[in-house]
């Protein structure tokens, strides 16, 4: 996530070193193919202090979860940013403090103009009765994220109700297909690194009395970029793409695959 940050602010020529398996991100090998060339630095459960020490940097950027790692850098009089981007909120603060970090606020003030923009037209435009949503995790149908997650943002700003608006989790839930069948959603939608497709979703005997899964409303967020489910600037887009699918009335599917175009250029130079 921030990452992609840097890489919308203008950033690329100064990152030194990158989260491991950048090879498995698309966005990278489209806007930075460089990046691929970088020394992994590990990730937020296995992240290597040592490696990212030894590359000298003026600044590194860590989720919240690695407090621990950035009381050592800082002791090592290595700057550190922690980042938890776990709303939309959230994720504005963060591109406002890493900006003001590295003197880059010119780009995040067009970034966060583009992100506003887009967000006062869905409130203006998507005024009719909230479809209930079920969005499923990367690893299984019965993982989902409640309220407190960045996720359930991407829903209700799309127009939609998270069906698991219950759950008090503040991480990915585990739910049974009990549950699931009480909350009963309108649309089932999956992440976009999911490991399972929709048809089978719609061929899984457990849901066939799902109204979501009667109906065919069950569909996968995009990520042939990156993964638009995540809080990453493009975030906006999947909002975008999902009000598209649930009130195509208001918000045609054309004005997703326009607004992606025109984002990924201006913002990536894609």
């Amino acid at each position: 996530i921030s990452t992609s940050l840097l890489l919308a602010l203008g950033l690329k020529d100064k990152v030194t070193g990158i989260e491991a398996k950048a090879d498995k991100r698309s966005i990278y090998k489209l806007a930075a193919p460089e990046f691929l060339e970088l020394p992994n630095v590990g990730t937020a459960k296995e992240f290597d202090l040592e490696t990212c020490a030894s590359l000298s940097p003026e600044l590194v950027i860590l989720p919240m979860k690695l407090k621990d790692a950035a009381q050592s850098l800082s002791e090592l009089d290595i700057p550190v940013l922690l980042v938890n981007p776990e709303s939309e909120d959230q994720l504005e603060q963060m591109i406002e403090l890493v900006s003001t970090a590295t003197n880059t606020k010119e780009n995040a003030d067009a970034l966060l103009s583009y992100i506003d923009e887009k967000k006062e037209m869905l409130e203006k435009d998507l005024s009719g009765d909230a479809e209930s949503v079920y969005l499923a995790g990367n690893s299984s149908l019965l993982s989902t994220a409640g309220p407190a997650m960045y996720q359930s943002g991407l829903i209700e700003l799309a127009g939609g109700k998270n069906a698991a608006s219950e759950i008090t989790d503040t991480y990915w839930a585990e739910i049974s297909y009990e549950q699931l069948l009480a909350w009963d959603p309108s649309y089932i939608i999956l992440a976009s690194d999911a490991e399972y497709t929709p048809e089978d979703v719609l061929n899984d005997e457990n849901l066939k009395e799902c109204t979501a899964v009667k109906n065919g409303n069950v569909y996968a967020i995009p990520g042939d970029i990156e993964a638009l489910d995540s809080p990453v600037p493009g975030g906006i887009l999947a909002s975008i793409w999902l009000a598209g699918i649930l009130h195509p009335d208001e918000v045609s599917a054309d004005m997703y695959t326009e607004e992606k175009a025109a984002f990924y250029e201006t913002f990536y130079g894609i």
